[in-house]
């Protein structure tokens, strides 16, 4: 595998993203929101994964800007990153199609919200986020430069890290006892072992 083919496969699955995501958000915005806990800060952490999962990415992609961080590219990193990338989007649409109406961007609560249990979400709390994990390691395996290649993660991790605990709670005082369990259960992100 070369870098020209690796970047492209990064290129079709930001496409393959967008459009698993876009109908769902066409959706969700359908389903009137009756908690809505959007913060200045969350803003801010989705506009870090803009950043970090798209604009720098193609501005390494489209310009040398961004040369002076590239770093030597392995083919097993090619073929690992497209494994990881194709793992991304399958666990991503499966995420979709099980949270259904259910789902936001930011956080909120919708109109008859249920909290799913079954399916992924019966193993994993938070599926979406292990996706966005790969999606970031599947570009810094795909891309190689140290800035394009790393800053999904790191924009990953600042979304992941500054908001699952206030989603958590938002949950809890959504569903009380009931996520309680499912939370004794569950991994937040990887399936629990025992």
């Amino acid at each position: 595998m070369t870098p020209t083919i690796a970047a492209i496969i990064w290129a079709i699955g930001v496409l393959v993203w967008a459009a698993i995501r876009m109908p769902r958000r066409r959706v969700a915005k359908r389903t009137a929101v009756v908690i809505d806990k959007k913060s200045n800060a969350e803003r801010i952490a989705l506009g870090l994964c803009i950043l970090g999962l798209a604009i720098l990415p193609i501005i390494y992609l489209a310009t040398d800007v961004l040369d002076f961080a590239n770093h030597n590219f392995s083919n097993w990193m090619g073929w690992i990153g497209a494994i990881v990338m194709i793992d991304f989007l399958v666990l991503f649409y499966i995420c979709h199609k099980e949270i259904g109406k259910n789902w936001s961007v930011t956080l909120e609560v919708r109109e008859d919200h249920e909290l799913i249990q079954s399916g992924i979400y019966h193993y994993v709390r938070h599926p979406m986020y292990t996706s966005f994990w790969l999606w970031g390691l599947a570009q810094a395996l795909l891309l190689p430069n140290w800035i394009a290649g790393f800053a999904g993660l790191a924009a990953v991790a600042w979304l992941y890290f500054s908001r699952v605990d206030k989603e958590e709670e938002m949950m809890r005082e959504q569903f009380g006892a009931e996520y309680d369990a499912y939370c004794t259960r569950t991994g937040r992100i990887f399936p629990r072992l025992l």
